[in-house]
């Protein structure tokens, strides 16, 4: 008999960008032309700075242990860099180093959850925080984000979670957010903080599009009074520095807090590479230009995307407020067709034509709230993105080919219309 996975390792449910991500990459391997708006990648080279000095390191042999939650000079930089950017208190003891943003979600639930413990998370959601809520055999307590509140999480409902769920122990909240590009303002932070303030609650909040903010300014609830002691922020070179490859995120929380975490990179990770430090704090001390100059490229594909979807009969996106995802609604055409809205991303790249395919995700992918949307990434040259809007339509209009998936897959039929 062999040795039997655990319950907890058989219900993992993974990131779906991933997936439909390898299916594009053999797709494209086979001959098929793909353009690829699945992934959430920057298309563009890291900045200048963070290569030369990481190729420095490198020289400089900078490729041995070094202290888990980080080098001292690298969480200097990051709490200069907190300081100065989003007006955040804090110093260098309250940065911890890791491999990206995504892996401080993991060490987050293991600092404030336990069993049955309740979490609450906004849907649509990026598709790993409930396993790591799952790991601590805590409980997700789901709340809708809608687009007609441009959605943003309503504070309404995390007063209903912290009265009347019977363990309220941890929040999620990420903004700028993914999948919907939803943006929570100031006015939302204070009045999130000053019910949580004093409370044995802790927030995780999630802050890796914190420059790619198209209305108006990134705000973090780390900046309001107190938090400090009751929310751990996390950041990422991915996004703003082009540095997905690297793996490089940092998180910002109160000494004590950031002590915890440390302790288990120490029994994890062991540390995050000296050479890729290095790299992120050249790019956060000599890169902000740079960096700020990408995201005005990144805001044209935006605006690109959205003004091309929404001329698309059954599309609906909101103005881009933020990051560079567009989130439309696409009910009447799923409903139409019967077709759910990741069935039919898939149909436009598996089916719609032999040659040409467009990879995009479908909003149930992040969650049951997600039902009856399509995500978009902007990581594509803009002639590339003018191609997939002009695909689109003509992909819709193949009803036959629509019919044909569904036949050979029809767990994507769907069974009752959006609403």
């Amino acid at each position: 008999m062999s040795a039997q996975l655990s319950e907890f390792a058989r219900s993992l449910n993974v990131e779906t960008a991933f997936t439909v991500l390898a299916v594009a990459k053999k797709l494209k391997a086979a001959g098929k032309d793909v353009v690829e708006l699945e992934i959430g990648d920057s298309p563009f080279n890291s900045t200048a700075s963070a290569i030369q000095s990481g190729l420095q390191a490198i020289h400089d042999n900078q490729s041995h242990y070094c202290p888990s939650p980080g080098i001292p000079e690298f969480r200097e930089s990051a709490a200069k860099f907190l300081k100065h950017e989003f007006s955040i208190p804090v110093a260098a003891e309250n940065i911890a180093v890791g491999p990206g943003a995504k892996v401080f979600e993991q060490f987050f639930c293991e600092a404030f959850l336990g069993p049955g413990d309740g979490c609450l998370v906004f849907s649509p959601h990026f598709p790993t925080y409930l396993p790591n809520i799952q790991r601590r055999a805590a409980r997700a307590v789901l709340k809708p984000l809608r687009q007609e509140t441009e959605f943003r999480p309503q504070v309404a409902d995390i007063e209903d979670f912290l009265n009347n769920d019977p363990a309220p122990r941890a929040i999620f909240l990420n903004s700028p957010n993914n999948p919907t590009g939803g943006v929570t303002t100031e006015e939302d932070l204070r009045d999130i903080a000053d019910l949580i303030r004093g409370r044995n609650v802790a927030v995780f909040s999630d802050e890796p599009y914190c420059h790619m903010i198209w209305k108006g300014k990134h705000d973090s609830l780390l900046a309001q009074p107190g938090m400090l002691e009751q929310c751990v922020a996390a950041y990422t070179f991915s996004k703003s520095y082009s540095m997905s490859g690297w793996r490089l995120g940092f998180c910002a929380s109160s000494r004590g807090i950031i002590d915890a975490i440390s302790k288990m990179i120490n029994t994890t990770l062991s540390c995050t590479p000296p050479i890729v430090q290095l790299a992120g704090r050249a790019a956060l001390e000599r890169d902000s230009q740079e960096r700020d100059e990408t995201m005005l490229k990144f805001r044209e594909k935006v605006v690109l995307l959205t003004q091309g979807l929404n001329r698309i009969a059954g599309f609906s996106a909101l103005d881009p407020t933020a990051t560079f995802y567009v989130f439309p609604g696409v009910k009447p055409i799923c409903n139409r067709l019967k077709i759910t809205s990741h069935g039919l991303a898939l149909y436009f790249l598996e089916a719609a034509d032999d040659k040409f395919g467009v990879a995009c995700l479908g909003g149930e992918c992040f969650g049951e709230a997600g039902g009856g949307f399509l995500r978009f990434s902007c990581a594509e040259p803009n002639e590339r993105l003018q191609q997939a809007l002009d695909f689109i339509p003509v992909a819709l209009s193949r009803q036959d080919r629509i019919d044909a998936w569904l036949t050979v897959h029809p767990e994507f039929r769907l069974k009752k219309d959006y609403v």
